[in-house]
């Protein structure tokens, strides 16, 4: 369904008001991300019929990162979306609302050439990362723990894609960046040296990934949002039983070899909707999202930000 004419299906959200009100209702373009973590549910769906099942016909498209989703929300062109923990001062300062949350990421690295010991040797260095991610994210808290600051390196903002082409080529020092890319760097330079890991900051700071809705359709269209928290729902807990399955879904979404993404299904903290449901209602979730605000802010991101209650649907997810 992915690999449907993007403008076409804008055209025929357009057409949707010749339809019944009912019809038009339960249209939604839906973004994910070109990895595992941001694609399996969305390619789950796609597979399973299940935007079908929950009431919903969804046209879902892939983009190289969150933010641009959020743009596109902002433009009109898309109605749900996925974000990366990276982005998430995105939702915490009004630019969308989080639906539901997706896992919770280990599968982002700093990656160094080799000689490059320890964070503290990139200074001065040529660091690529793709800006608002959580390869950014880690990076930025690599830093912060070894005493340093951005300004400590030169940072070079490139997308996923232009990352492994330079680290591989290097042009780059170093790189903040996740599987499936690291993986796909390794086999070019199988010397690289991981210098930091998620798991280097967990549980203090979790890195959650969620999906995410157009502001307005809070108010307009709960029952929409219903629907499509119900889909992702159910494809949480089918990747969670089949996560073999899942992976090679994925890959036949996104016209990549499956052994891509194996290794980063391997990085992440499957969740079922049943886990997320107890997450969610005892406090865990805004916890993540209170410390992720914390974090965006010492970063210069924001002064301030929202509470999560407030950008959170947790009761649209609760009720869906």
């Amino acid at each position: 369904m992915n690999r449907r004419d993007f403008m076409a299906a804008s055209a025929a959200i357009l057409a949707a008001g010749a339809l019944p009100a009912s019809a038009a209702d339960d249209t939604a373009r839906i973004g994910y991300n070109g990895d595992f973590w941001g694609a399996s549910i969305a390619s789950i769906a796609d597979a399973k019929d299940l935007w079908a099942k929950h009431g919903v016909s969804a046209t879902t498209k892939v983009f190289t990162n969150g933010p641009i989703q959020v743009q596109a929300l902002g433009a009109n062109s898309l109605e749900f979306g996925y974000l990366g923990p990276g982005a998430l001062w995105l939702p915490a300062t009004g630019k969308a609302k989080i639906i539901a949350v997706n896992d919770v990421g280990f599968s982002d690295r700093v990656i160094a050439q080799a000689g490059i010991k320890s964070v503290a040797d990139l200074k001065g260095k040529k660091v690529a990362v793709p800006a608002g991610t959580s390869g950014d994210m880690l990076l930025r808290l690599a830093l912060a723990k070894a005493g340093m600051k951005v300004e400590d390196i030169e940072m070079v903002p490139m997308d996923p894609s232009t990352v492994v082409a330079a680290f591989s080529s290097k042009q780059v020092d170093a790189a903040g960046i996740w599987y499936p890319f690291v993986g796909i760097i390794k086999k070019t330079v199988p010397d690289l040296v991981e210098i930091a890991k998620n798991d280097d900051f967990y549980p203090a700071t979790t890195f959650p990934s969620v999906f995410i809705a157009r502001n307005d359709l809070v108010e307009k269209n709960p029952d929409l949002i219903k629907k499509v928290i119900g889909a992702i729902k159910e494809a949480q807990d089918y990747r969670a039983a089949h996560l073999d399955e899942a992976v090679d879904i994925t890959a036949k979404q996104l016209g990549i070899p499956a052994d891509q993404l194996k290794t980063e299904a391997g990085y992440g903290k499957l969740m079922t909707s049943a886990d997320v449901v107890k997450l969610t209602k005892d406090g865990t979730v805004a916890g993540w999202f209170r410390a992720m605000n914390e974090l965006f802010k010492s970063f210069g991101k924001f002064d301030t930000s929202l509470d999560p209650k407030d950008y959170y649907m947790a009761d649209l997810y609760l009720q869906a």
